[in-house]
């Protein structure tokens, strides 16, 4: 951790920034007098500062100035003006850090000046309970020390990977649109668990609990997932027989299918941007 308090401010302080505050101030990242964040919506800043402890200002500026980590945390289509706003107010020692979907470093840059040092962050969804799967790619001024305090940043509400700048939409693709494909096989499995006749409460509780179970097996282990489903698949048992009616029903051509069309789908959006 920073040997003193990193001053970070969120420029949009909606669900995913309020996410961020929390797990930098419970894992002693910074304090929440350290952190700042402005918001055209009210509403917005208010649940910021309740959730968070965090303080909330009156305009972009004013954050900017108050803060050494910026986070963007704004609709995608929002990004222009705010670079705008933000460019001649740069200090030297500001890092940008972005999550708006889509929003490409050179934009980042050629918006903010070449010399501004940037990061580009893909997170997810399930940052907002501390276990999101984020990726970053560093803009061609960010050092070494920034690439490892993003990291650092990212990972007190997940993990953090870095990847080139080109692979951008294939993690959004993946893990960025990834929890939507895995809600709908956990409400696959409890309306399967429904037709045989478990309690929808039950199977659903048994379903969540499985999958986030299995995970942690791949991620503890280290074991390739094929290996782990190989030492839970006996000889003419139930389980063969399930994963047999999976490849009946093209599950896996499915999953494999759904992160190609997000991947386009991302690049088409970010072509925009």
């Amino acid at each position: 951790m920073p040997s003193s308090p990193v001053r970070i401010g969120f420029i949009g302080s909606g669900r995913m920034a309020t996410a961020l505050a929390r797990g930098l101030i419970s894992t002693g990242f910074t304090a929440a007098k350290a952190i700042v964040a402005s918001d055209v919506s009210e509403l917005a800043l208010q649940r910021f500062e309740q959730e968070t402890g965090g303080t909330t200002a009156p305009d972009n500026a004013t954050v900017l100035g108050q803060s050494d980590v910026i986070v963007l945390a704004v609709k995608p289509q929002q990004i222009p003006a705010v670079l705008q706003e933000l460019k001649d107010r740069m200090r030297p020692d500001h890092l940008i850090v972005s999550i708006a979907a889509g929003v490409t470093l050179r934009t980042l840059q050629s918006g903010l000046g070449e010399q501004c040092r940037v990061v580009r962050v893909m997170p997810n969804s399930p940052c907002l309970v501390g276990a999101g799967a984020s990726a970053f790619a560093c803009g061609a001024r960010a050092t070494t020390a920034d690439a490892e305090l993003v990291s650092t940043l990212l990972g007190t509400v997940g993990t953090a990977i870095p990847v080139a700048e080109s692979l951008m939409d294939a993690v959004t693709g993946l893990s960025g649109s990834g929890p939507a494909y895995a809600f709908q096989m956990i409400e696959a499995l409890s309306d399967g668990g429904v037709r045989v006749g478990l309690p929808r409460e039950i199977a659903t509780q048994l379903a969540a609990q499985t999958l986030l179970g299995a995970a942690r097996m791949v991620l503890e282990t280290g074991d390739h997932p094929g290996a782990l489903k190989d030492a839970v698949t006996s000889p003419g048992g139930t389980t063969i027989a399930g994963l047999h009616a999976m490849e009946r029903g093209g599950v896996r051509a499915a999953l494999i299918d759904a992160v190609q069309a997000a991947t386009e789908r991302s690049r088409e959006l970010g072509q925009s941007h």
